[in-house]
């Protein structure tokens, strides 16, 4: 789960406010949300042809954002926040100065670590076809690390949309003004999306733990993507021992065919 931001920034007294509004009686009138009248259900018809794996891949969409095409969303309900990645708001042409200076943490990108933004904006997000689509603003949180995805869109897109998912089938509908709109990404695309975001890790994870057994010593970070094809090793390594006649303690993998020395 990511959470944070918002929350992250409220005093006592402001959360003495929403405490008592979560927790207010219901009123004998009441207010409800746009687009609510809407009832959305999934059967038969919204059945792929084929269900390989069911559960096992992520939601990803295409949302236009501000203009632009993003092929590579997840559609994430554990998450809290609505997330551009470094690269994103470069390759759409938005400039840093256009950012919020608003730099609220955030936790579970890395467990036990947060996490701070580059700051925030807000973005005009669009799904549908043109005969039916909707369009809402979204407020975004522009993180400076790098990530598979485009953007990840949380929780209050969730809400803003009224978009309600199906995992089973990797699809997702939303109220629209023409009726339901249906997005359905594709199962090779969210397969071919996840087999990045393992790699990823690996890559990301191998280059910790060889920053670790390194220790103090003044290394060049490994690449996270020289696994951009696989888990094995680009070339044969050994390990090397910086303390001389020891076979413990600090070390470093080098390849193969060099000198220890």
């Amino acid at each position: 789960m990511i959470f944070g931001g918002r929350a992250a920034r409220l005093t006592a007294s402001q959360r003495k406010r929403e405490l008592r509004e979560v927790c207010a009686v219901s009123t004998a009138a009441p207010s409800y949300l746009k687009w609510s009248e809407s009832a959305i259900t999934f059967d038969r018809q919204d059945h792929p042809d084929r269900i390989p794996n069911p559960g096992s891949y992520p939601l990803i969409v295409d949302p236009i954002i501000a203009e632009t095409r993003l092929t590579k969303a997840l559609m994430d309900g554990g998450s809290g926040l609505n997330i551009l990645y470094a690269e994103t708001p470069a390759l759409m042409g938005i400039s840093k100065s256009w950012l919020r200076n608003d730099t609220t943490p955030f936790h579970g990108v890395v467990p036990g670590h947060r996490a701070h933004p580059l700051g925030q904006i807000d973005l005009p997000v669009c799904f549908g076809t043109p005969d039916n689509f909707r369009r809402e603003v979204l407020t975004f949180n522009v993180v400076g690390f790098p990530g598979t995805y485009h953007a990840i869109l949380g929780r209050p897109c969730y809400a803003k949309f009224m978009a309600v998912p199906n995992y089973t089938y990797l699809k997702i509908k939303m109220p629209g003004p023409k009726g339901i709109i249906t997005v359905s990404p594709t199962s090779q695309h969210a397969y071919q999306c996840d087999v990045e975001c393992v790699e990823q890790a690996e890559a990301l994870a191998e280059s910790l733990a060889i920053l670790t057994s390194l220790g103090d010593c003044d290394q060049d970070v490994p690449d996270p993507k020289r696994h951009a094809g696989n888990f094995e090793p680009t070339e044969e390594t050994k390990l090397v021992f910086l303390d001389p006649g020891t076979s413990e303690g600090r070390a470093l993998r080098i390849s193969s065919s060099l000198d220890p020395k």
